[in-house]
């Protein structure tokens, strides 16, 4: 197996050097691929393990130099609000300045705003230019996507409900961007590196979490604030470091960051990233007075999570649940490869209203097969050739998982199992056995590996002795086809409802920059972003 994960990747990392990235893409995920999927614990074989960690730190490797010299292995996105600033002139506007003041005066927040050119130079720039006003517009309705998630964190640390425009800064309020200059990931631009309570490996990445990150980002900004004193100096050590922040005050003497700024002590970026939020906040706590009272937020994220401990794929999810792959991938952006983790805990994020059917669904599958199968919900007219052609199967092998005698009319169904198997999956013995003269359940047994209790409950059977050329299933069968059509009716309004209280809708997620599928850097994903400018460094 290792000289085949070691083949993929070298054919992977030919396709880079020549340029193919997305078939560079592919051959990485398939190396990794077989060594997650292989089913001998990596972590205790030493061969696997190593050659494990080779692997992905050689395509992080490549990434990262991807990046460095545009989009990485990913298709490019929309530049976040941080990198649209860069193009800000700063042109001081009296009027801009003056309109800007009248504001404060009127402004609520619990940071301590204030105004002075390079804030109305930011003002003036998301207000007036189109680049800046077209970001702005973007974040500020995305936003509504999270921001009572965020809001509800802030307030459990006890932190400013304005820290929330630092998310505006980093990403637009995009799970899923990641710089292409330092590798910053998520809403909050966390570093792959560091110590922030969020895990990482080869299935999910806790940085593209909304929640998740949202709770690291509050106690890294509560750390900053603790041991700086000072909002503005907090805000600027997420940019900069608390470190290099504290190193500054101690050599000037000066705990306050407009003297830092003025005494040129700060790096350009940091110096910039403090005015830019206080900018935004005040331009979105005035929406009239900037021409911004029309944009409608987003509706909130509502989900039902369900725990699991296997892999399923989000296809199969969604097929369930009557909703999309890309939909579910929208609301489990931390999802690197669009399945859940084997043999690990997966917070999985459904459509409102759901859970139920899932899980009545989803137990009717066995759990090794959840990776690759397809559920399909019978409508009027369907034919088992028609479903077989759909998905690309032979008629037989859906007839026989999931016990359909004869014919190919079914109407009498609610819904089948598709046994899709990738040419990634190992090949499976098949599911039916004819048996022979001498035959019993033991020996059957004995031949493919399982169990005579197992034979008996998969075939009903009562006694050991078969006759021969009785077709025996030689795995578990699956059990879905005998629901009722007004079952799959009631949930099926059950999911509607559900899916319009969460906001899922083909305009809430691809028009406003969420993720359109399931993985991070160019595992079908929409969203990379690109600059080697903007650094961010939250030590």
């Amino acid at each position: 197996m290792i000289q085949s994960v070691e083949k993929a990747y070298q054919n992977g990392v030919s396709n880079y050097q020549q340029g193919h990235l997305e078939a560079a893409r592919s051959n990485f995920d398939y190396a990794v691929d077989q060594m997650l999927t292989c089913g001998i614990p990596i972590k205790n074989d030493p061969d696997l393990s190593a050659e494990f960690d080779h692997i992905v730190d050689a395509v992080n490797t490549l990434e990262m130099d991807a990046l460095t010299q545009g989009n990485g292995l990913s298709a490019p996105a929309d530049p976040t609000p941080a990198e649209a600033a860069e193009q800000a002139t700063f042109k001081v506007d009296p009027t801009v300045v003056a309109e800007a003041q009248a504001a404060l005066k009127t402004t609520q927040s619990d940071l301590p705003l204030v105004i002075n050119d390079t804030v109305a130079g930011y003002i003036d720039f998301f207000t007036k230019s189109r680049a800046g006003h077209a970001t702005i517009v973007a974040s500020l309705q995305r936003a509504g996507l999270y921001r009572d998630m965020i809001q509800k964190v802030l307030k459990r640390e006890g932190l400013p409900q304005d820290l929330i425009y630092l998310a505006f800064a980093e990403s637009g309020f995009r799970p899923r961007v990641v710089n292409a200059g330092s590798g910053a990931g998520g809403m909050w631009q966390f570093m792959p590196w560091g110590v922030y309570g969020l895990d990482r490996n080869g299935w999910y990445d806790e940085r593209f979490d909304p929640e998740k990150a949202t709770e690291a980002y509050a106690r890294l900004i509560k750390a900053n604030y603790d041991q700086l004193g000072d909002w503005y100096l907090a805000i600027a050590a997420y940019n900069w470091g608390a470190g290099a922040v504290q190193r500054a005050v101690q050599r000037t003497g000066y705990a306050d960051f407009w003297e830092l700024y003025r005494r040129n002590n700060l790096p350009e970026q940091t110096k910039q990233y403090v005015p830019e939020i206080i900018a935004v906040a005040l331009i979105a706590k005035n929406p009239k007075q900037y021409g911004l009272d029309s944009i409608v937020p987003d509706q909130p994220i509502v989900t039902d999570t369900v725990q699991t401990n296997y892999s399923v794929s989000l296809q199969l999810a969604a097929d369930i649940v009557g909703s999309t792959a890309s939909d579910l991938a929208d609301l489990n952006p931390s999802l690197l490869r669009g399945v859940t983790p084997p043999d690990e805990s997966f917070d999985l994020h459904l459509p409102a209203g759901t859970k139920e059917l899932f899980e009545k669904r989803i137990a009717a599958i066995p759990e090794d097969r959840r990776r690759y199968w397809r559920f399909h919900a019978v409508h009027a007219g369907d034919t088992l050739e028609e479903v077989a052609r759909e998905y690309h199967v032979s008629a037989s092998e859906i007839a026989a998982e999931n016990q359909i005698a004869g014919g190919s009319d079914l109407s009498g169904l609610d819904a089948v199992v598709i046994p899709v198997s990738p040419v990634t999956a190992p090949v499976r013995k098949s599911a039916l056995y004819v048996t022979r003269r001498g035959d019993s359940l033991i020996t059957v047994a004995d031949r493919f590996n399982v169990t005579v209790e197992d034979l008996k409950a998969w075939n009903h059977l009562s006694s050991s002795a078969v006759p021969a050329g009785r077709r025996l299933y030689i795995s578990e069968p699956a059990h879905v086809s005998s629901a009722r059509r007004t079952e799959r009716g009631a949930a099926t309004q059950a999911h509607r409802t559900g899916k319009e209280k969460a906001g899922v809708t083909k305009a809430g997620s691809a028009k406003t920059g969420s993720t359109k599928a399931g993985t991070a850097k160019g595992r079908s994903t929409s969203e990379a972003s690109a600059s080697t400018k903007r650094k961010p460094r939250h030590s």
